[in-house]
C-alpha cells in the first residue's frame, strides 16, 4: 500500500521519530505529508519537512481529524511518542470526551484504538508506519560494543521471557534483569525511569540487563519500540551495562550517535528473538 499513497497525514509526537518517518516517506515516493503537531510535545523544526503543519493540544480531537480530512488525506500515520495520559491532562474536547467515556479500560491501545475508529468515521485511515521505517529496524545478529558474557547472554534469554509475559499483561515492554532475578519492570513512569530503578537495585557493581519487547499481538499502527541515544544514556546514567530488544521489531534511532555512546560508556546492544 505504502507505494501507491501520495499524500499521508503525519500525527507527530515528540523526539526524532516524526523526523525519521518524514525522511523515509519522502524517499519513498510520498509527494504530500501534512503533519499534526502537538504544543509543547512536537519539534517545531518538523514544518521543514513537511508540506502543512497543523498545531494542537493534546486531546482535541475534533480538530485533528478535521485537519485530515478538510486537506483530503486519507491515510495517516502515528510517529512518535504521545502519552495517553496527556487525554486527561489537558482538557480533552468533546469528541476525544465522548471517546474516553465509550472505553471500558483506558489504555495505550484502547485510547489509540478509539481514535482509529474516530478517524476513520470521517474517512481517514490509521495505518502502520512499518512499511517507511522498516530499512531501520535491526535484524537478527546486531551487535554494539563488547561481547555479551555467559551470564549476560543468560539473563537476555531470561530477560526476554519476562518482557514477554509482562507486556502480555499491558503492563509495559521493557524489564531490568541481573542474575536470573528480576529488578524492575517498565510501568507507567516510562522506560527511562525502569532503567534507573533496576540499575540502582543492581549495586554498585553494576551489571544489569535490560530488554525491550514489542506485545504478541503489538498493534504497530500506534506504537513501535524504539532504541536510540536517550535510551542508552539512561542506561549509562542508571548502571544497565546490556541493552537487548526485539529483533526487526524494534527501530534505531541515530545510529552513529548510539555507536558513540557505547564506546564512551562501555555498553553492549544486542538484539533477541524467541525460540523457534
Amino acid at each position: 500500500m505504502s507505494a501507491a499513497i501520495q499524500t499521508l497525514g503525519l500525527i507527530a509526537g515528540n523526539r526524532t521519530l516524526p523526523f525519521l518517518l518524514a525522511k523515509q516517506a519522502r524517499a519513498m515516493g510520498v509527494a504530500r505529508l501534512v503533519a499534526v503537531a502537538f504544543e509543547g510535545e512536537t519539534d517545531p523544526a518538523l514544518a521543514k519537512l513537511v508540506d502543512e503543519i497543523v498545531w494542537l493540544r493534546v486531546g482535541q480531537l475534533g480538530k485533528l481529524i478535521a485537519a485530515f480530512a478538510e486537506r483530503g488525506v486519507k491515510h495517516c500515520v502515528m510517529a512518535g511518542q504521545i502519552a495517553p495520559k496527556n487525554l486527561f491532562d489537558l482538557r480533552p474536547d468533546l469528541r476525544a470526551v465522548a471517546l474516553l467515556m465509550r472505553l471500558k479500560e483506558k489504555n495505550a491501545h484502547t485510547i489509540f484504538g478509539g481514535i482509529a475508529d474516530e478517524l476513520r468515521k470521517d474517512g481517514v485511515e490509521l495505518i502502520s508506519a512499518v512499511p517507511w521505517l522498516q530499512p531501520l529496524m535491526a535484524g537478527p545478529g546486531f551487535a554494539l560494543g563488547k561481547q555479551l558474557s555467559d551470564e549476560e547472554t543468560a539473563d537476555v534469554r531470561f530477560g526476554f521471557r519476562i518482557a514477554k509475559e509482562v507486556s502480555r499483561l499491558e503492563i509495559g515492554q521493557t524489564v531490568v534483569v541481573k542474575g536470573g532475578t528480576v529488578l524492575a519492570v517498565e510501568g507507567f513512569e516510562g522506560t527511562d525511569k525502569a532503567l534507573a530503578r533496576g540499575g540502582e537495585l543492581a549495586g554498585k557493581a553494576g551489571g544489569a540487563v535490560a530488554v525491550k519487547v514489542a506485545k504478541e499481538q503489538h498493534d504497530l499502527r500506534f506504537d513501535i519500540p524504539c532504541v536510540g541515544p536517550r535510551t542508552l544514556e539512561a542506561c549509562a546514567a542508571g548502571g544497565v551495562r546490556v541493552l537487548a530488544f526485539e529483533v526487526g521489531r524494534t527501530l534505531l534511532l541515530e545510529q552513529d550517535v548510539m555507536e558513540k555512546l557505547v564506546r564512551q560508556h562501555g555498553l553492549s546492544v544486542v538484539t533477541v528473538e524467541g525460540e523457534k
